[in-house]
């Protein structure tokens, strides 16, 4: 009987790497989940990524989140990042950094720099926008405020990012109309009422509570029988970071903001902002911006 001789070291090495292909590919990680959705994911990985968010339910899904997520955001500023970077901004980038830790800075976070250019961007052209923008009589003032103008933005914003949610809209929907002004008001101080928007075709979706820079912020939502939504947007607007140029407690006058990723009706009383914030036509806009006024007044 033949003698059985050890295995050689190409056999080994055969073995071993026999072992390393039945090993099960390790499921994708949120980084490269993360990387597919943005076309940089490794080639090498392609073939697994895509095998997962196909059988994987739970995969599928937080991918589908980000990707509305990410097509949110670009939407939100999509004419910004095609518009070159300001020259005072550039020139405010060359003056705060020395030249070789800018030339590091840039080659080591160009994407984070890129994104922090944008946002300074952002706020700069929208600052001058507001500005340069002809305010009726008797709303100059109000034009001018910082804190009138964070609202409105951040009421704009609200709508652009909630407004095409599926699933998800509101917090709480219409069916449960009463808890949910409860409990917006409790949240926000302040008694809270859902206006009637049903003549001119809205009816209530339901309704969420958001952060603010000085507190508490409301959102209804609001929907027409094509599926076309409104929302409007509430909250306190603190005196003391509106600065010297602050509106007059009994201010009411309506203000049109197109600055924003959404145009909006806005007007403020007693200290309390309110907008109506939708793609809608100018006309239709401040018909509804009316009749909330005259509801919630």
């Amino acid at each position: 009987m033949a003698r059985q001789l050890p295995c050689a070291p190409a056999c080994a090495a055969s073995n071993e790497i026999r072992s390393i292909m039945n090993r099960p590919t390790p499921p994708p990680t949120d980084d490269e989940l993360h990387a597919w959705i943005d076309g940089q994911l490794p080639a090498d990985r392609h073939g697994a990524v895509e095998e997962a968010i196909a059988n994987d339910p739970a995969v599928a899904a937080r991918v589908a989140a980000w990707h509305t997520q990410r097509d949110a955001l670009r939407r939100l500023h999509g004419g910004l990042l095609s518009e070159p970077v300001p020259a005072a901004l550039m020139g405010a980038l060359d003056r705060g950094l020395p030249r070789t830790a800018r030339r590091v800075s840039w080659l080591r976070w160009g994407g984070m720099a890129a994104g922090l250019l944008i946002a300074f961007a952002t706020g700069w052209l929208g600052n001058a926008q507001w500005t340069r923008g002809a305010a009726p009589p008797g709303g100059a003032q109000l034009a001018r405020t910082p804190a009138v103008r964070e609202f409105v933005h951040d009421a704009s914003m609200a709508h652009a990012v909630y407004a095409p949610e599926k699933r998800h809209p509101v917090e709480v929907a219409a069916s449960e109309q009463q808890h949910l002004v409860q409990w917006l008001s409790r949240r926000l101080d302040r008694p809270l009422k859902v206006p009637d928007l049903s003549s001119q075709g809205y009816t209530l979706v339901g309704g969420r509570l958001l952060p603010g820079e000085t507190g508490a912020r409301a959102q209804f939502m609001f929907e027409d029988a094509a599926g076309e939504r409104v929302t409007l947007y509430i909250g306190t607007l603190d005196a003391r970071t509106a600065g010297a140029n602050a509106p007059a407690a009994s201010e009411t006058a309506f203000r049109f903001a197109s600055e924003g990723p959404v145009p909006s009706f806005y007007w403020v009383d007693q200290g309390f902002g309110y907008a109506i914030a939708g793609k809608l036509p100018r006309d239709l806009l401040l018909k509804l911006a009316t009749l909330a006024y005259r509801d919630l007044s």
